[in-house]
């Protein structure tokens, strides 16, 4: 099974199973963000299942795991998130249903009704089972289609944001890590937020290289490349907790929807772990939205076969708002995970005003948005991040993260 980004918490009845299970997954080599409670004082169960769901549904996480102390309540309070899919499972066989056949991305456990040993059994099964049946796959876009039946509003963009503040206050009571409306980055933090990023046409295999050391030694999040350097990169970073990043359809977005679902199915085989696609921007001027639903949903679907994030590039300099906008709603439709600015190789990158209303048309599905372009400096990262960037490519990523050191030993 490959290493894994897994959002966990737990409320005080299911303390101490959530800390032997954080043991377990990490010596297996997953990523796991810990999101509390951090000990057995009481605590409400929906604030730390809803965290858990929140990163879920957000692209940074592939799953998430809450335990509580029968496990139905926390699968209802993460159930309430769009683009959750929890499960309550006390036994192996209904971890294997819940990603077999109901495609779960989140994992609910009682501690009062499975043991440790049972718990760590139970969470294997369903980090290493997959949907991938194609009529239980058919059945459980039928369940995704229901989130956007009439009668279910969605929560405006200012509803998303009181929440998200709401339980980042809470889970700093609990003594969780709290993330704040105006950003206060730790150097270590703004590291876990860059894709580092070569894509220039004459990168050698000796600049991947470099890239690939500086990444390990910086703890970058992923390594963004060209597709020929997949399976070098995969190669160099493997024991790290660096991401395999890979464009697809670079960088004009002009090529059949087909041919870019196949470069994505190659990178994905060869090791990448996450997609950027370009859009094809001239049928999206063009109004010819079915084609361009239809070329997105091809990468996306091929990232989901094989476990991956998918972030969609509008190329917002050659675009209008309304252009922006429908991109963005195109990008939900299609399931993506991150809408991005730009390519790099465009009239313009990334400006924080793109940023911003990229992320409040994407907030009601809780999409991820990535800056992308002209950010080299700590500043603009911090320009971005403020307007509402959750990632940023860069390719200065080593000079902006010494910025953000210097400034943080002031």
């Amino acid at each position: 099974m490959p290493p894994l980004r897994i959002a966990l918490a737990a409320d005080h009845g299911g303390f101490e199973l959530k800390e032997r299970l954080k043991e377990h997954l990490r010596g297996q080599g997953h990523e796991v963000a810990d999101l509390g409670t951090s000990g057995k004082e009481p605590v409400d169960y929906p604030v730390f299942a809803r965290a858990v769901a929140l990163r879920v549904a957000q692209g940074e996480a592939e799953f998430g795991i809450a335990v509580d102390g029968a496990g139905i309540g926390s699968a209802m309070a993460a159930n309430k998130v769009p683009g959750v899919l929890a499960a309550t499972c006390n036994t192996e066989a209904l971890a294997r249903n819940a990603r077999e056949h109901n495609d779960a991305n989140v994992l609910a456990l009682g501690a009062g009704h499975v043991d440790e040993a049972l718990a760590r059994r139970i969470a294997d099964v369903f980090l290493g089972a997959a949907c991938t049946a194609e009529r239980h796959r058919r059945r459980v876009a039928m369940i995704r289609e229901m989130e956007k039946e009439k009668g279910m509003p969605e929560l405006s963009p200012e509803d998303v944001a009181r929440i998200a503040e709401k339980v980042r206050e809470i889970l700093a009571r609990g003594g969780a890590p709290a993330a704040t409306a105006e950003p206060n980055l730790s150097p270590a933090d703004v590291a876990r937020l860059i894709d580092h990023t070569l894509l220039k046409p004459d990168a050698t295999a000796a600049d991947v290289e470099k890239l690939c050391a500086e990444a390990r030694e910086n703890g970058f999040f992923s390594v963004c490349v060209n597709p020929i350097f997949v399976p070098r990169v995969k190669q160099l970073l493997r024991g790290s907790a660096v991401k395999v990043c890979c464009v697809v359809g670079f960088p004009l977005g002009a090529q059949d929807p087909q041919i870019k679902a196949l470069e994505a199915r190659k990178a994905l085989r060869e090791g990448a772990q996450e997609i950027d696609m370009v859009i094809n921007v001239g049928a999206l001027k063009g109004k010819d939205d079915a084609l361009v639903l239809r070329d997105i949903r091809g990468v996306v679907e091929a990232c989901k076969d094989g476990r991956a994030l998918s972030k969609v590039i509008l190329e917002t300099a050659l675009l209008t708002d309304e252009e922006k906008v429908r991109a963005c709603e195109l990008a939900m439709k299609a399931g993506a995970d991150f809408v991005k600015t730009s390519t790099g190789f465009s009239s313009g990158g990334a400006k924080p005003e793109d940023v911003a209303l990229m992320a409040r048309t994407v907030a009601p599905r809780k999409l991820g948005v990535k800056a992308s372009g002209g950010i080299r400096t700590y500043d603009d990262l911090l320009r971005m991040v403020r307007a509402g960037a959750t990632r940023v490519g860069a390719s200065a990523s080593v000079k902006i993260l010494e910025e953000a050191r210097a400034r943080a030993g002031k």
